[in-house]
């Protein structure tokens, strides 16, 4: 894997990319709003273990002049992969691997409908993430980052790619059953960043943590998304849901990204996170009122 590139150099893509690149790889990132202010000062992550600037930047205005990559992080929001159709052919030879780093369901099917199941490793990253300003990605807590195939279970690339990941010091942890590890994090995503939206305005995940009834909410959601998995074949244990509260403690004052997003104005993924989990669990035959009630609740958010 000789090049990557990086599509959607938000938050998530600009911290991945930056971190492969000081670990040796060749990253190239397409820039929009952040292009100027990147080429003139460099991309600047700051994070527990300490901050560094990559400087200079393989930072372009669109994928034809990024060139072919052999591996390409797609970083986009969910909402915004109808363009990937005009972004991504100018990266892709005969052999380039397709990498969404997504939230929710649907976002790799879809992507291997378009340019074939063959291309698609899906990842997920457990991080408190944010972009502060152009070019500046601050990192307040990091987990792991999953991979896994899309159809099937781990190969040599599975593991060829996260062994660069290990030398990016990206902690990666690689899985013969993609699917799960999808129901996994949606165990977090559903209520943190759905309730982040929707209680008072808009909240951090420590003042959900501080109120009884959003604690009792967020449990009551993360048993549902459970018992749809459980429904689909995919056994999470309860222990999971209890270690979601203690890993969300930790990170204090957290504005997850679809907080983010709807206080900047920007399109939700309500699809991806709440609406294709609750389609797949009444499909399943499951219950799942609290989930419901949310996307509802969500969708009167978006307006």
């Amino acid at each position: 894997m000789s090049s990557i590139g990086i599509v959607g150099a938000g938050a998530i893509g600009a911290y991945f990319g930056a971190k492969l690149a000081r670990a040796g790889a060749d990253v190239r990132f397409l820039m929009r709003s952040d292009l100027a202010a990147v080429r003139e000062r460099g991309l600047r992550i700051e994070e527990p273990a300490g901050a560094f600037t990559l400087s200079p930047v393989a930072a372009f205005g669109t994928t034809a002049e990024m060139g072919a990559c052999d591996l390409v992080i797609i970083a986009l929001k969910a909402t915004a992969n109808g363009a990937l159709g005009e972004l991504l052919p100018p990266l892709l030879h005969e052999r380039t691997t397709l990498l969404p780093l997504q939230n929710g369901l649907g976002p790799d099917e879809a992507i291997a409908a378009q340019f074939g199941p063959r291309r698609v490793v899906g990842g997920l990253c457990y991080a408190g993430i944010n972009r502060t300003a152009p070019g500046v990605i601050v990192c307040a807590s990091y987990g792991t980052t999953t991979l896994g195939e899309f159809s099937g279970a781990a190969t040599e690339r599975t593991r060829a790619i996260a062994a660069w990941f290990e030398r990016a010091d990206l902690k990666p942890s690689v899985v013969d059953d993609l699917a799960e590890a999808r129901w996994r994090k949606l165990v977090w995503n559903v209520p943190f960043n759905g309730l982040a939206v929707v209680a008072d305005g808009g909240i951090t995940t420590d003042l959900i943590l501080a109120d009884p009834d959003l604690v009792a909410r967020a449990r009551r959601l993360m048993e549902e998304v459970v018992a749809v998995a459980a429904a689909l074949g995919h056994a999470i244990p309860t222990s999971y849901i209890d270690r979601q509260f203690v890993t969300t403690a930790r990170i204090g004052a957290y504005a997850p990204s679809s907080l983010v997003d709807y206080r900047a104005g920007r399109a939700i993924e309500i699809e991806a996170i709440w609406g294709e989990p609750l389609r797949r669990a009444r499909a399943a035959g499951v219950a799942t009122p609290e989930l419901a009630q949310l996307y509802e609740e969500l969708k009167q958010c978006a307006g």
